[in-house]
């Protein structure tokens, strides 16, 4: 019998954490009394098994939780449901990490394309990426198509659309993808260098389907999904469908449950087809430590069984004056993604300012 090994953060007092680990090992188990189950196979095949516990801080402890891969079927919803289903619901508790073993392992090929395939894409064998958000969302279609065509004439690598464009009356799907195609195709017959436009697919699984499809057909090959939203199985169902596509994962919804953010965009999203995820940045909008966000690079690029490593995207209320810092503070295998910063510029301005952006970070080559 095969086992992965989820760990979790739990808060409790020293005299209960034994109890309560118990607890959440069974609870995420077969969810019955022991003294229930008259078969002898499932106490020995199917109860989930406590590794180990561990002080982590004055208030709680660190669990490693064995469970059996059998309860998983290679399923991705079944392989969240077992490790985070109900204790999900249990007041301090988080899911911090992930050891699969490899035949479990092997079942989620993970990104398709990863940062050798994206680097591929871009020409960019060594340098640090750039990636601009068209912001705010309401534009019409044609000013759209110049911000998308600014930002590839300034040599950014990846312009994408803000989550919150989806296909409202005012930027429809097709319209927009179409027109955002024939910017970008027309920067970089300017230019002559690579650069791509990402929609951003959302909707039910038949949306994001037909959605996918018309990007495919428009000559897309980045994307932008929020797994959260849309679902985790729906995004691996995605990746499994249209695997030409280079995968950005958008963080959104992504604090809603407790789930380490190393794990859940570092690991999670990268197992299940991410090729880049995007993630908050300290010291912009959000709250993370700049400790969370080196893990969480890390994961995303770290060796794990035969899975590419993903290239971590930071954004957030990113800013100019800031990217000497940060790429110092993750290295060349990272996209940097700017978007209201760089609007601060109007007009004739932000095609300069765009260009400051792309400079920055060239010369740290």
């Amino acid at each position: 019998m095969a086992w992965l090994t989820a760990t979790y953060l739990i808060g409790a007092a020293p005299e209960q954490i034994e109890a309560r680990a118990q607890a959440l090992a069974i609870e995420q188990s077969v969810e019955c009394q022991l003294d229930a189950i008259h078969d002898p196979r499932i106490i020995e095949n199917v109860v989930a098994r406590v590794a180990s516990i561990e002080r982590f801080d004055d208030a709680r402890f660190r669990v490693a939780v064995q469970i059996a891969t059998a309860t998983i079927a290679g399923e991705t919803a079944q392989l969240i449901n077992m490790v985070f289903g109900n204790c999900s619901l249990w007041e301090n508790v988080q899911l911090i990490d992930l050891d699969l073993p490899p035949a479990l392992l092997a079942r989620f090929p993970g990104p398709r394309h990863g940062i050798p395939g994206i680097r591929a894409l871009l020409d960019a064998p060594r340098r640090p990426l750039t990636s601009a958000a068209m912001k705010p969302q309401g534009l019409p279609v044609a000013e759209l198509a110049r911000l998308c065509r600014t930002f590839a004439l300034a040599g950014v690598d990846v312009v994408k659309d803000d989550h919150g464009i989806a296909d409202q009356v005012y930027s429809p799907f097709p319209q927009r993808v179409r027109a955002c195609q024939a910017a970008i195709a027309e920067a970089v017959a300017s230019t002559g260098r690579p650069a791509f436009y990402a929609p951003h697919l959302i909707g039910t699984p038949r949306i994001l389907r037909d959605h996918a499809r018309v990007a495919r057909d428009e000559g897309v090959r980045v994307v932008l999904v929020a797994p959260m939203i849309v679902g985790l199985p729906a995004f691996r169902d995605l990746v499994d469908e249209f695997p030409d596509f280079v995968y950005l994962a958008h963080p959104s919804f992504g604090g809603a449950a407790r789930i380490a953010p190393p794990l859940l965009f570092g690991k999670i999203f990268r197992l299940l087809g991410a090729d880049a995820p995007i993630f908050v940045n300290y010291g912009g909008r959000f709250a993370y430590p700049a400790a969370e966000c080196a893990a969480l690079a890390a994961a995303a690029r770290a060796p794990w069984g035969d899975l590419r490593p993903a290239l971590p995207v930071p954004a957030g209320g990113m800013r100019l004056d800031r990217v000497d810092e940060l790429l110092a503070f993750y290295g060349p295998d990272t996209m940097l993604l700017i978007g209201g910063n760089l609007l601060l510029a109007e007009g004739e301005a932000l095609l300069p300012r765009a260009h400051e952006f792309v400079t920055k970070v060239m010369v740290t080559i």
